[in-house]
């Protein structure tokens, strides 16, 4: 254990993993997801971070953010972060920079856990053995059995008790089809297992009431952006006139993004996402946002970069068991703990850090940079 190393050098790679099948939600559609993962060295150990974004995050790393963290104290990692987020105030902070800044984030945190042969958990202060998780998926290009196959596969074989699915096809024009999936899925689940639908921001406000009340028989629990996240009236409008949770905050990349959302009383549960957001430090800021308004807050995607974080978030409401990223993570990391009974994600307690290894084996088949 040592507590007084440089950091000695930080590297991005990037990967293009396919998509097992075509994927769409209500407003995009895709066939592959881009992965940037970061490695961060000091006194022969390893810190692993990741994002899910644009390849030109893995070229920032390189050519910006590793000279800024390089040569500085592995310990402080909140110093670290200050100061990439200083130096990218002319490159534009947010977006790709917030990506590529939260991906260095996560590995200097996973280092420095490591350093000290901690769980990354325990050195962020846990407060739950294991975090609850949501499948997600759904997508709108699937069909009835692939729905089908998907959502009994978490609910009848894994004994994940919520699951959530993409609705808004087509940016609000199939409302048809959105309400007879949602009924097929509420009859694939079962009465007792609870129903997420998310709208990605493809609906217009009344449309988004017209829609819940329509399927107020399904018993939704969780409607995420039924509107833009970026309308915050729209966002509290439909709150105000619907009983599902209304969710958003995926799309935020730095503090002020979440107090006003959390301002406009926009959401009934606040999401983050710590490979955007500004990684663990950034996350534990937005979850004290939260907390301090009463809000509960819900990690998007990424399981398994999120766990840690999360299992050390006192008003944590649950983790997205996001399909892609849960195929990708279990691909490409020895280490991967699968979920227990009841929707559970367990934190393991005997390796440090985040306890996961990449596997360049695996994943050089996919890498583009």
């Amino acid at each position: 254990m040592r507590a007084d190393a440089p950091v000695d050098a930080v590297t991005a790679a990037v990967y293009q993993i396919p998509t097992d099948a075509p994927e769409a939600d209500g407003t995009i559609s895709w066939t592959s997801t881009t992965m940037i993962v970061v490695r961060a060295h000091a006194d022969g150990r390893i810190g692993t971070g990741w994002t899910y974004g644009a390849a030109a995050a893995g070229s920032l790393i390189n050519d910006k953010l590793a000279a800024i963290v390089t040569g500085r104290d592995a310990m402080d990692v909140m110093g670290s972060y200050d100061a990439m987020s200083r130096a990218a105030r002319n490159l534009g902070r947010l977006g790709i920079a917030a990506c590529a800044i939260s991906a260095v984030d996560v590995a200097l945190w996973d280092l420095k856990a490591r350093l000290l042969d901690l769980r990354l958990a325990r050195l962020l202060g846990q407060v739950r053995d294991g975090v609850p998780i949501y499948g997600s998926g759904g997508f709108t290009s699937y069909d009835d059995a692939q729905l089908e196959d998907q959502f009994a596969r978490w609910v009848h074989e894994q004994g994940i008790p919520r699951v959530k699915m993409k609705i808004a096809e087509s940016w609000g024009r199939r409302e048809d089809r959105d309400l007879a999936r949602i009924a097929r899925a509420r009859k694939i689940i079962g009465p007792g297992p609870e129903l997420y639908v998310d709208a990605n921001g493809g609906y217009t406000r009344k449309q988004a009431v017209r829609v819940a009340e329509a399927a107020a028989a399904c018993d939704v629990r969780w409607f995420e952006e039924p509107v833009s996240s970026d309308d915050l009236p729209g966002l509290h409008e439909v709150r105000a006139h619907v009983t599902a949770d209304v969710a958003a905050g995926e799309y935020g990349y730095d503090l002020p993004y979440f107090a006003r959302m959390v301002q406009a009383g926009a959401v009934d549960c606040l999401q983050a996402d710590l490979s955007r957001c500004g990684g663990i430090t950034e996350w534990q800021r937005v979850a004290a946002v939260a907390a301090a308004n009463n809000l509960q807050l819900s990690g998007h995607c990424a399981p398994y970069l999120h766990l840690d974080a999360a299992a050390a978030t006192p008003n944590l409401r649950h983790l997205e068991w996001f399909h892609d990223h849960v195929r990708i993570e279990s691909m490409l990391f020895d280490g991967i703990t699968p979920p227990a009974p009841g929707g559970i994600l367990p934190v393991p307690g005997d390796r440090p850090g985040h306890g996961l290894a990449f596997r360049d084996d695996a994943a050089s088949p996919y890498r583009i940079g």
